[in-house]
């Protein structure tokens, strides 16, 4: 039964969707897919009419006034409590100059959200007993053993890396020279291999490079860790970074319209916003290694490197499904134990948790990303609240902006007195939505025009 209403439900969304914002369809594997599940993505389920609500137009108005001081084209927002969505929405422009309003449907690049997602990956295969948190990634007794890809290795420190290190930040890579996922021309050249560097030959570039500091013994951020991971994962899956987590994480958690980004603004997926910078922002070379000057947003990051790094794009409502999918609650069902989810969220002195940015005793988690063209914020309150806010519009606050976003977001939450009780998750209350409009719309129909022949 419930198979038919979402067939029916999806038929009743797309009627009057835009061809525009249309989803690519993707190819999944039907053993991923619960077989009582329509395999859609739950943000085409509803658009932003569902949450037009007298309850939140002081919400609405805080985030517009912060979009229009900072300058934002377009945002996403979707608010969940206790396990159920409650609240999702878009904002502003998902394509200014073609006059594309934001929806609830459209897909954003997450920047460093994606750490998340790569470590939910790895703790499912130490769940699957194919790896430890203490396995070594480098050497002879290395996972990456190939010393095809991987050598020579200049610091032998390199090879006390584990897998936890990466996750934790402490591998040993620093920044100090920049950081090597966004140098892919400079990497190129010294390599000696055509831009934009890929994701091997900036391991490579690494590891032929000393330490900043011997493994598990400081923190320091790292993006290439996490470039690492995306590899680790392929080899011990024995499947492509993207393949193995939609197929083992994001499809499990109902999370169907998840996907690793593309370079250039050209080669976007059809419901994903443009991208915009601050006014004055520096134009570089092109990654490919033209000497052409691009936007760091459209050509100058090699965005498709960063795999797990930061490579991927959601909308806000389905980061938020995928939150419930791994938060260790009864409300919906989890893709990893409890076991896992306390390991990946515990506080260690000295060292950053396994995928969040931050998480405490309290209860609260959160994780951040930017990139030039976005900012993300994905953020589990104690108190039951969880939200997810995305831009498609970077400033010159870089990666302290999406701080700005939480006071935002606690001001915004806090003029909402009374929320609705309700789960867009759920395919009935959408069902009974449509269901509630047609018959208003009806009702209206029949005042304007009593005699129609309609009216029976």
């Amino acid at each position: 039964m419930k198979y038919t209403i979402l067939i029916i439900l999806f038929f009743l969304v797309i009627s009057f969707r835009p061809w525009n914002s249309f989803t690519k369809e993707i190819q999944v594997e039907t053993d991923s897919v619960p077989q009582d599940t329509l395999a859609v993505a739950v943000h085409d389920l509803f658009t932003n009419e569902y949450s037009d609500l007298v309850e939140t137009k002081r919400l609405d108005q805080t985030i517009e006034r912060f979009m229009n001081q900072w300058e934002i084209k377009g945002a996403s927002l979707a608010i969940m409590k206790d396990g159920k969505l409650i609240y999702s929405k878009g904002y502003g422009y998902a394509d200014e100059e073609n006059e594309v309003k934001t929806d609830v449907n459209h897909i954003f690049r997450i920047a460093s959200v994606s750490k998340l997602i790569t470590a939910a990956g790895i703790m499912k295969l130490v769940e699957n007993g194919t790896l430890s948190l203490d396995d070594k990634v480098f050497g002879k007794e290395g996972i990456l053993n190939d010393t095809t890809l991987y050598a020579p290795i200049k610091d032998k420190r390199v090879n006390d890396i584990t897998v936890e290190n990466l996750l934790r930040h402490q591998g040993g890579f620093t920044n100090r020279a920049g950081d090597p996922m966004f140098c892919p021309v400079d990497i190129a050249e010294k390599m000696n291999v055509p831009a934009p560097a890929d994701l091997n030959t900036i391991i490579k570039f690494v590891l032929s490079r000393r330490l900043g500091f011997t493994p598990g013994t400081s923190t320091c951020y790292s993006n290439i860790g996490y470039g690492i991971l995306s590899k680790v994962i392929e080899k011990v899956s024995g499947k492509d970074y993207e393949k193995f987590i939609q197929d083992s994480i994001l499809i499990p958690a109902g999370c169907y319209d998840m996907h690793l980004a593309h370079n250039l603004d050209k080669d976007r997926y059809f419901n994903e916003v443009k991208y915009y910078e601050q006014s004055d922002a520096d134009l570089i070379r092109s990654c490919d290694g033209r000497d052409t000057l691009v936007y760091r947003s459209n050509g100058g990051n090699n965005i498709e490197a960063l795999y797990g790094a930061g490579g991927w794009v959601a909308s806000s409502t389905e980061l938020l499904r995928f939150l419930s999918a791994i938060d260790a609650e009864d409300s919906y069902p989890d893709i990893l134990t409890k076991e896992s989810v306390e390991t990946m969220t515990k506080c260690v002195k000295n060292a950053l948790p396994l995928g969040w940015m931050n998480t405490n005793d309290q209860g609260d988690w959160w994780r951040s990303g930017t990139l030039a063209g976005t900012s993300a914020m994905l953020k589990r309150q104690r108190d039951g609240f969880c939200w997810a806010f995305i831009t498609n519009t970077s400033n010159w606050t870089g990666p302290r902006f999406p701080h700005k976003i939480e006071g935002m977001m606690a001001r915004a939450m806090d003029r909402v007195k009374e929320w609705p009780d309700r789960n867009l998750f759920d395919p009935d209350y959408c069902k009974a939505f449509e269901d509630e409009k047609k018959l208003l719309a009806n009702e209206k129909r029949v005042q304007i025009h009593p005699e129609h022949p309609d009216n029976i």
